[in-house]
């Protein structure tokens, strides 16, 4: 269980602004999933490049267009990666957190995916 030390550790996001005109879901991704997901950055891109070694694929040799193509691919078609990485963010929820989570589940995951798809592309693809 998370607890609030753990949020004290979170990095704060200059850009993750939270206004009252946003949606509960909105200041949800501000506040909590953006913090965790760039705290956990260095481990959600060696757990990609470790699912990359168990696929046999050597990624390096593929040009930049390829890069995108796999890494959405992964993204929208292997279940387990997508189920393993929204386990190591919800794993760093509080119990508040996962109260809100609760709600808005189906969005949260797709806002999840895609934000470490992005931090992925952006970091491996240069």
């Amino acid at each position: 269980m998370t607890n609030d030390n753990d949020i004290n550790k979170r990095p704060i996001i200059e850009k993750a602004i939270v206004s009252a005109k946003m949606t509960e879901v909105e200041i949800f991704q501000n506040k909590t999933l953006r913090p965790i997901i760039k705290m956990k950055h260095e481990l959600l891109l060696a757990y990609f490049l470790h699912f990359l070694s168990l696929q046999k694929i050597d990624f390096q040799s593929f040009s930049d267009i390829k890069k995108v193509e796999f890494i959405e691919l992964a993204f929208s078609k292997d279940s387990q990666l997508r189920n393993e990485i929204k386990g190591m963010i919800i794993g760093h929820f509080t119990l508040d957190e996962f109260a809100i989570y609760k709600n808005f589940i189906k969005e949260s995951n797709k806002r999840i995916l895609t934000m470490i798809k992005e931090r992925i592309l952006n970091t491996l693809i240069k």
